[in-house]
């Protein structure tokens, strides 16, 4: 489906339907007022040079409809993290992609303390030169049939880009991802047929919308399908949201791990009483976050997978078909196959090597980048992640390849030297660890944690429960271990810091 095309088609089904609760202005957007802003907003994006426009703007109606006036107008939404430097993300994003305009909002630069920089226009500005002729022409074009509504616009194709995204920057520079309507289209019709959704749900929107989750979930799930997004444009404030959750009645919410465990931490019981979906991904799900859900919530997880370059979601766990532990079970029309770290080779079920995804979630490709030919070929894209296909065709993640390293010859798994060190740590204290280079060794083991501890009692637990060279050789003391905007642990600065403070013990 051509996404702004489905979203007037729904529109006008639904036009008194509320389509966007916007919990931070306080503003109620039915789906025909969504069409009026929209219209408004194509309008005034046409008189801006060039096929791309940034938007940095929370999470919010403001930002749904820029996406979908952009669309309109025949642009295409390039998503700016705010919360990792705006400054230098708008940059980046301007050089990368050769566009001038980022459309903004004026209180979030207040906010996050960033200069209206060039090319940088605020929507409330925006908004303030529309006039009643605006209004009133966008107003009499929803009364139009959506044929002749949609003939209107600019020709756009299945295949045309819909968005440009960029990768999380974890572990290198982040790359601009060309996703296009089949992508996030056919991730649409896939969550809502495998996880049985309905016109009738209230999505509790909280995700940033340049993140592929927020921006495929949270943002064209609901207003491509007719339901309601209640979107807050913070996921931080962990005692707002389930009090949303709760007034609102909303019945469906993804989240990160990260933001999942303040909220279960910040919620009263009867808080998420009328969940009966919640999605955790981006991260791996720990199991006392599992359990913490189901004792004060009676809410089961479901953990799902995905990548910014699969539209996201590969596979997820279904409310009557849930493995805690995996990472679900495919998305229809998704093909997984796990093929060997060294040969290639494809292999059976039970064996773990690469993950490999083929099917109309998978990118264009990167915006001329060079890298899309080692990430895509023949049609098969390769996630960088190591993973099992069981006999039940559910998916368990073991980790980045790049989160493997070489020791003495053998393949050490990062992860799973974090996996079974949480289990000796003091309750509250995290960890992650990192390869250092080291002169005699090739590399070591170091563990960052967040708290201190007795390192000889520790490695004393650790003995027998790993083999020599897959335990840290080293701990650093850290604060707080760095978090991605998405919520995601930031492996890139986490090592970086690491290894600088190795260096100088």
């Amino acid at each position: 489906m051509i996404l702004h095309h489905q979203f007037i088609t729904i529109a006008k089904e639904n036009k008194k339907k509320i389509a966007i609760k916007d919990m931070m202005t306080g503003s109620i957007v039915p789906y025909e007022r969504a069409m009026i802003g929209s219209f408004i907003l194509a309008r005034k994006f046409k008189a801006y040079k060039g096929k791309y426009i940034g938007i940095m703007i929370p999470t919010s109606a403001g930002s749904m409809l820029a996406c979908i006036g952009a669309l309109i107008a025949g642009k295409i939404p390039v998503m700016i993290n705010f919360s990792t430097g705006a400054e230098e993300n708008s940059e980046y994003a301007q050089k990368r992609c050769g566009f001038e305009t980022i459309i903004t909002s004026q209180a979030l630069l207040d906010k996050i303390k960033c200069p209206l920089m060039p090319g940088m226009v605020c929507i409330e500005e925006i908004m303030k030169s529309v006039s009643v002729g605006d209004k009133l022409g966008a107003a009499l074009k929803t009364m139009l049939p959506v044929r002749t509504i949609i003939n209107s616009f600019p020709k756009a194709d299945i295949d045309d880009t819909v968005v440009i995204l960029f990768t999380s920057g974890s572990e290198e520079e982040p790359k601009a991802v060309q996703l296009t309507h089949r992508n996030i289209g056919s991730n649409v019709l896939g969550i809502t047929e495998c996880m049985k959704l309905t016109k009738n749900e209230i999505i509790l929107s909280i995700l940033p919308l340049f993140h592929v989750f927020g921006h495929t979930v949270d943002f064209w799930l609901p207003l491509s399908q007719g339901m309601t997004a209640v979107t807050y444009a913070n996921p931080l404030e962990y005692k707002k949201i389930p009090v949303i959750s709760r007034e609102e009645k909303c019945t469906m919410m993804a989240a990160t791990p990260i933001f999942l465990s303040g909220y279960l931490r910040e919620s009263n019981t009867g808080d998420f009483e009328s969940l009966w979906l919640v999605v955790v991904g981006a991260d791996k799900a720990p199991d006392w976050l599992r359990k913490g859900y189901k004792e004060k919530h009676d809410i089961e997880l479901l953990e799902g997978y995905g990548t910014t370059e699969t539209s996201p979601v590969i596979s997820v766990n279904r409310i009557d078909n849930n493995r805690p532990g995996s990472i679900g079970q495919l998305l229809p029309g998704v093909e997984v196959k796990i093929t060997h770290i060294d040969t290639g080779e494809t292999l059976t079920a039970g064996k773990e090597g690469k993950i490999l995804v083929r099917g109309d979630l998978v990118m264009k490709g990167y915006l001329d980048d060079t890298k899309t030919k080692e990430a895509i070929e023949d049609n098969w894209y390769y996630t960088g992640d190591i993973g099992v296909l069981d006999e039940d065709g559910f998916l368990w993640h073991k980790g980045r390849l790049k989160r493997f390293v070489k020791i003495g010859g053998e393949m050490v798994s990062l992860v799973k030297t974090e996996s079974v060190l949480e289990t000796v740590l003091p309750e509250g204290v995290d960890c992650c660890v990192v390869d250092v280079p080291d002169r005699t060794k090739g590399s070591i083991l170091v563990a960052a944690l967040t708290g201190e501890i007795d390192p000889a009692e520790i490695l004393a637990e650790l003995s027998g429960k790993l083999p020599p060279i897959a335990i840290p050789k080293k701990f650093v003391f850290l604060e707080e271990l760095p978090k991605m905007g998405s919520g995601k642990t930031d492996f890139k600065t986490i090592t970086d810091i690491v290894r600088e403070k190795v260096k100088k013990q």
